[in-house]
Formats: structure tokens, C-alpha cells, sequence
């Protein structure tokens, strides 16, 4: 690079080590993080997203603990979506309502559209957490942003764009939701997470899968 990486750009990278799964890279790119914002919670939960893709659960438990020790929390994933100039917020695991119902019905709907129609599996690497194959299925397919854009399919006209706000940065699973989604019933998606805006038609991205 002609100037020094900031804090920015080794989070980028971070990030791709997640993607790929280099704990190596990973490891030393949380150190040179650690010298320059030691208490930022999100490249700890960074670096134990690569140990949980590669099954490093003990790893994983040490960096959790470390951020205990420390006071760092995890910030709940949300996601937000306008309608008819209101907002409506989701939060994966929250209490039942009218509105979460709705929403939760009509995912049931397009996640099984999507498994006979676009051959949808999850990919339960998202799922960062020691648990079992079927408790995995079942957290992944109700992240906030699936929500929010079923809730969307559910009260919007044909033809117009699902305009998404998540706070953190989208999964690989929902990411590939959404391209389905887009495809399937041939509706435009933007999402902007943490790191970008995406544009989900046709069946593709923006990012071109690369975020």
C-alpha cells in the first residue's frame, strides 16, 4: 500500500481471514489491532468467528473469556425496515408479537420456497456456537435481517425495493438468502450492514460476495 494500513483496513482484513478461514493471518492481524484499540469488542468477536468456522471451540471459550474478564460485550444483531414511512425493528430471539409473528410465518414460507425451488441449505458455519447441527439450522434461519426482509415480501407491493438496516455486518447464510430471495421472487434487496451497502438482484450482489 503507498501509506500505513489504519485500524480500518486491518479490520478489513480481519474480516477476510473470517471469510477464509486463515487463523494464522487472523492472529497476527489481531495483534497489530490489539496496539491500537486493545478494548474494541468487535475484533475479538472477529478472531473467535475464524476459531468457530475452523471448529476451535476452546479457543473460542478463551477469547469469550477474556472479553468477560474485560467488560467487553457483544452488540445484539438488529435490523430495520420502512414501511409505508414506518420503521419496524428485529431482533433475533426476541419476545413474540403481532409483528414478529407475521414476520416469522411468512419466512417459515419463503425458506421452504427456497429449499425446493433454489436448492437452499443453511450454511451453519455462520452459527458461531458449540451447539448441535439442528439448534444451528434453527438459529441461523431466524437472524434479524431474514426477518425483516420477510416481513417486507409480506407487506410491500410487487415491485418494490426491500430496503434494509443491520447493525452488524450480514452472515454468509443470510447473505446467500437474500441473493435467493432476490431471484426467486424476483424482488430488489438493499441491505446496508456495518461495512457496506449491498444490492441483491436476479440472484446476485453487489459485492459480487466480497464484503
Amino acid at each position: 500500500m503507498p501509506v500505513s494500513p489504519n485500524a480500518i483496513i486491518w479490520k478489513t482484513l480481519l474480516g477476510a481471514c473470517s471469510i477464509h478461514g486463515n487463523i494464522e493471518m487472523a492472529e497476527l492481524v489481531k495483534a497489530r489491532l490489539a496496539e491500537m484499540d486493545p478494548d474494541n469488542s468487535g475484533d475479538h468477536v472477529l478472531l473467535s468467528n475464524v476459531y468457530a468456522v475452523a471448529g476451535k471451540w476452546k479457543d473460542v471459550s478463551s477469547i469469550r473469556r477474556t472479553m468477560t474478564e474485560h467488560s467487553m460485550k457483544k452488540t445484539p444483531g438488529w435490523s430495520m425496515i420502512e414501511i409505508d414511512k414506518v420503521i419496524y425493528g428485529f431482533v433475533a430471539g426476541e419476545k413474540p408479537n403481532e409483528v414478529t409473528e407475521e414476520a416469522h410465518e411468512k419466512l417459515r414460507e419463503i425458506m421452504l420456497r427456497l429449499r425446493t425451488e433454489a436448492g437452499y441449505a443453511p450454511q451453519l458455519r455462520s452459527v458461531l456456537h458449540d451447539i448441535e447441527e439442528e439448534e444451528k439450522e434453527d438459529s441461523v434461519s431466524k437472524h434479524s435481517e431474514k426477518l425483516a426482509a420477510a416481513f417486507g415480501i409480506a407487506k410491500l407491493p410487487k415491485g418494490r425495493i426491500l430496503r434494509i438496516v443491520k447493525n452488524l455486518r450480514v452472515c454468509g447464510d443470510c447473505h446467500t438468502v437474500m441473493k435467493l430471495i432476490s431471484k426467486v421472487y424476483q424482488v430488489e434487496i438493499i441491505v446496508r450492514d456495518r461495512s457496506r451497502f449491498h444490492s441483491f438482484k436476479d440472484g446476485f450482489c453487489s459485492c459480487r460476495d466480497y464484503w
